[in-house]
């Protein structure tokens, strides 16, 4: 995906010309063709800032930013009913304001959440995303919620926005850090893996919830420890405390041990101004069998997965497999398309990954608003848990800090099952240090 010049603004330089038009990539029309209302593909991103903002200059700041990247200034075109693809229609300027400033109350993070869970912007109007501006009532922080609507961005890439808008509110410096170094091979050998023709595991039901969408938590930790050297990443001892604390929320349940697959979005961008606006990540899927599931051996279960996830990583592959752009060859009308793909979906169901787990990593950008405002020192962001996942976890690390949200369909689980998978995943993640420490 690359970004496009954009149309004229006026006609000083020449004829008005009709606004750009580009076909939906393959993750956005799959995507696309599968909105649910009771459950909106929203992606959410959360700010928190140490200083307040002053609305003007942040508007100004944010436009700005908007016109530096200007993918993301698009809308769907319209289109006739026999017409053969989804389309973007690239706009000079926003079709609505970005920026709003809700009044503020003793709940506002929490209602906040709610409409970034809930309320999707709409596709029909350029751009969608919404940034709101809250003032935290017991911190006396600034926060920023960041909406985006999932069919046409990802995180990754509305963060790269918000760090071009806090350089041109605060003057200073939002360059992306360097990546880290990693200290083990990049050329995996082949790996044995449990087979992925089972369909895998389901989180258990706990109590679901009568009101539809989706619920959140989030939750701070300590980035876990691990030694200088490891075979492993700490995004691998993600991966284990989330497949074990699914394992044990399974067992406590009384489902029947099953493999897990757990989806990991593998983002191979860079970070600079020129990185490309859109839904740039591509998916692989970890496996694990019932019986390595033990975290009596840690050490070895780190190993494995740090195996597994480094040869997925390095695989070639489409961003949602080779499948997919067979379902989005433009040979028939897309609504028929359209049809078909939501039909496959359900009958795919049993064999969808067991849950998402998306590590951002450490934020590669200060986003530093200058005097008055600060450096962020909390990011969070979620991705969304339609069934039949029924909960993601995303994670990203700021200040030397670990910030988790957890997300779950209210058919799935309540806020109470929520509170008790947080609980497993610190005890596990905890783990992982312990076994650090004593690995070879």
């Amino acid at each position: 995906m690359t970004t496009l010049d954009h149309p004229a603004r006026d006609g000083t330089d020449g004829p008005v010309t009709p606004p750009a038009r580009i076909p939906f990539p393959v993750v956005d029309e799959v995507a696309r063709h599968c909105l649910q209302e009771e459950e909106p593909e929203t992606v959410h991103i959360e700010v928190h800032l140490p200083g307040r903002l002053d609305p003007d200059r942040l508007r100004a700041a944010f436009t700005g930013a908007l016109h530096r990247h200007p993918r993301i200034l698009m809308r769907e075109a319209r289109r006739p009913w026999y017409g053969r693809r989804y389309e973007w229609e690239l706009t000079p300027d926003a079709d609505v304001e970005v920026v709003l400033f809700p009044p503020p109350d003793r709940d506002a993070l929490k209602h906040a959440r709610d409409r970034a869970l809930q309320d999707a912007p709409p596709l029909s109007a350029s751009p969608p995303i919404r940034l709101e501006v809250v003032l935290d009532p017991e911190a006396d922080d600034t926060v920023l919620f960041v909406t985006i609507n999932h069919t046409a961005l990802d995180g990754p890439a509305c963060l790269r926005v918000l760090a071009t808008a806090a350089e041109l509110y605060g003057g200073r410096d939002n360059s992306p850090a360097a990546p880290p170094t990693r200290t083990t091979a990049e050329a995996p050998s082949p790996i044995d893996a449990p087979s992925s023709w089972a369909p895998p595991a389901r989180v258990a039901h706990g109590a679901p919830e009568p009101s539809p969408g989706n619920g959140m938590l989030v939750a701070e930790f300590g980035v876990p420890r691990r030694p200088k050297g490891s075979p492993y990443t700490v995004n691998d001892q993600l991966m284990v405390a989330t497949a074990l604390m699914i394992t044990h929320w399974n067992r406590e349940h009384g489902a029947r041990p099953r493999p897990l697959r757990i989806t990991m979005p593998v983002d191979d961008r860079t970070r600079d101004t020129d990185m490309p606006i859109g839904n740039g990540t591509r998916l692989v899927e970890v496996p694990f069998a019932p019986g390595e599931l033990d975290a009596s051996d840690m050490a070895g279960l780190l190993r494995r997965t740090a195996d597994r996830t480094r040869a997925l990583k390095a695989l070639p592959r489409p961003q949602l497999g080779h499948g997919a752009a067979l379902l989005t060859a433009p040979v028939v009308p897309v609504a028929w398309r359209a049809a078909f793909t939501r039909g496959l979906r359900r009958a795919a169901g049993p064999w969808t990954s067991t849950t998402l787990l998306s590590n951002i990593g450490r934020i590669p950008y200060a986003l530093d608003f200058g005097e008055g405002a600060g450096r962020a020192h909390a990011v969070w962001f979620s991705a969304p848990a339609r069934m039949p996942r029924g909960l993601t976890v995303t994670t990203a690390s700021t200040a030397g800090r670990l910030h988790v949200a957890f997300r779950w369909s209210r058919r799935l689980l309540s806020h109470g099952d929520g509170s008790h998978l947080r609980d497993l995943f610190e005890h596990y993640l905890h783990a992982t240090e312990h076994a650090t420490e004593s690995a070879p």
